[in-house]
């Protein structure tokens, strides 16, 4: 799928609950909070800031290459 592709479903889908799968083999669960042109930003579901290893505090939100994505879906539930 297409960078374009994945910026847009990212979009729309800001707020959601989604799971997606890197190139690299990592699965990232989380909600999306932002979408710049080249990256998608989640925040981890819980309480469990520093569950990606990327740091910790409230409203957190990792950032991933949408060329690195393989899949995204979205969750219909937390859990």
């Amino acid at each position: 799928m297409s960078v374009s592709r994945y910026h847009g479903m990212c979009s729309r889908g800001i707020g959601r609950a989604v799971e997606i799968k890197m190139r690299d083999g990592r699965t990232h669960r989380g909600i999306i909070d932002r979408v710049t042109r080249d990256r998608v930003y989640l925040r981890p579901f819980g309480k469990n800031y520093g569950g990606y290893g990327y740091g910790w505090g409230f409203g957190f939100a990792a950032g991933f290459a949408l060329g690195a994505i393989v899949s995204l879906a979205f969750i219909p539930f937390f859990w």
